[in-house]
């Protein structure tokens, strides 16, 4: 897997968030190998939300097992919010549930382990938690100055992905900073690697997960509000989401996106119906949803039922051809080159070319796009349907709120992943912002730096990728 060196970050100490701030030193760099491709697996939040247990969990892990979600790449099983006792023990350990979770967390993790899937968990840096801050949970159990305590005892129990949620409403963005950088930090003195997934967003004003660049703290962080089983909310970064409106703040911010640093546009509603009062998504919202994460480069986190899903929601779930450009080894995440109601979006892989051909109205249309939209050579024009395996031009029929995925293989050439107006092939260096992008000459040489922490420019800026 790949090793990225990302820079040290050093953060000061500022008052005002929930918990009592604290000095940061210089952190070691992240470890990259747990997350060098997107993550996959389930998270408990969005069918159970609080009403788990230990039955459930180690249920959906027998589904995913004998469903094919498992061998599919779907590999962490994240026990979200309300888990835990209510209050600490005596020397201010987290402990489970000890009612609905009897064997505790560490048996939980060696069965997940056994089953060959991986160990995720949930915790806040605030002196509560999102349940607990809104009165769904009681206690008070937060990691807010116990980061290196907790993340011992994760590591104990076999953890192998931690979900930290901000959820709260006070502070500033560089508290947010502060907080989760403390937790990397904490988890990197375990020696266990685990990856480490982040949500600055929840209750925070500003929506610093969209704003703000967070490589180097976290491997993954949430871009939006959290998702709801709908198409679209009316919403442009507030609770709730639909599918739509994530897709829309994500036209901005492939730049920031590299193996070991992915931005998250939150979990998987493919096959969760009659949640929080929505119906769901119909079949073609739900392949739009796992088609455009895909070209996202974004984490797979199936927030379904395994036990009880349909056939139809295992087979999206599952499909090769999908799930391969999520998981395509360039990392990088797709550009649009064509907004409004009908709209391309283009991703450079390591040997070819994703296209996405998105309707967002509410009635069927043909999409047609061409070599120079997608600053690709003028030859490229035959691509092969992801959806049906037919090879054709670059047009389909795309249904409302459907997304017909397409695909070029094999763009090593000379002037592969042009951008447009650049005859050469060989985009200028300004116009590629990835970190760890060839230098314009092709060959292996000197290669460009991660961008610092902080905010991030806004445009639809792409990483390329071209042939010697």
């Amino acid at each position: 897997m790949p090793s990225i060196a990302l820079a040290l970050l050093v953060v000061l100490a500022l008052a005002g968030t929930s918990a009592p701030p604290r000095d940061t030193a210089a952190a070691a760099p992240l470890r990259v190998p747990p997350a060098a491709t997107p993550p996959m697996g389930w998270n408990s939040w969005n069918t159970f939300g609080c009403d788990i247990d230990e039955a459930k969990i180690r249920g959906v892990a027998d589904a995913m097992v004998a469903s094919g979600m498992r061998d599919a790449g779907y590999r962490y099983v994240v026990v979200d919010d309300c888990w835990y006792e209510p209050d600490r023990d005596a020397t201010g350990n987290l402990r489970a549930d000890r009612t609905r979770f009897p064997s505790g967390m560490a048996a939980l993790g060696e069965h997940l382990h056994a089953q060959g899937l991986l160990f995720g968990i949930y915790a806040s840096p605030n002196v509560r938690t999102c349940a607990q801050r809104t009165g769904a949970y009681p206690g008070a159990t937060g990691s807010g100055d116990r980061e290196v305590q907790d993340a011992r005892t994760f590591a104990s129990w076999g953890v192998d992905y931690l979900k930290y949620d901000w959820c709260s409403g006070g502070g500033s963005t560089r508290n947010v900073r502060v907080a989760f950088t403390a937790m990397r930090d904490a988890l990197a003195t375990t020696g266990r690697p685990i990856v480490y997934s982040t949500n600055p967003n929840s209750n925070f004003p500003g929506e610093p997960g969209e704003s703000e660049d967070w490589c180097g703290v976290a491997h993954l962080a949430r871009t939006t509000e959290d998702i709801q089983p709908v198409w679209d909310s009316g919403h442009r970064n507030e609770h709730p989401m639909g599918v739509r409106n994530i897709i829309d703040v994500h036209s901005g911010l492939s730049d920031r996106v590299r193996p070991g640093c992915w931005n998250d546009p939150d979990m998987l509603e493919v096959g969760v119906h009659g949640v929080n009062g929505y119906a769901g998504l119909t079949p073609d919202e739900e392949r739009t949803h796992l088609s455009m994460w895909a070209m996202f480069a974004a984490p797979l986190i199936a927030g379904n039922d395994p036990r009880t899903m349909s056939e139809a929601d295992r087979a999206l779930l599952t499909e090769p051809e999908l799930l391969a450009v999520d998981q395509e080894p360039l990392g990088a995440a797709a550009h649009r080159v064509r907004g409004g109601d009908h709209q391309v979006w283009v991703k450079p892989l390591l040997d070819g070319t994703a296209i996405a051909l998105h309707n967002q109205a509410d009635t069927p249309a043909r999409i047609t796009t061409g070599p120079a939209e997608l600053g690709l050579p003028a030859g490229a024009r035959l691509a092969r349907n992801l959806t049906d395996g037919t090879t054709g031009p670059l047009t389909a029929d795309v249904p409302a709120h459907g997304t017909v995925l397409l695909r070029i293989d094999h763009l090593s050439r000379r002037g592969a992943h042009r951008r447009p107006g650049t005859p050469s092939g060989h985009p200028r260096r300004s116009e590629d912002p990835r970190p760890g992008a060839w230098s314009r000459r092709g060959a292996r040489r000197r290669r460009t730096p991660p961008p610092k922490a902080g905010r991030t420019r806004r445009g639809n800026r792409a990483p390329q990728l071209w042939g010697r």
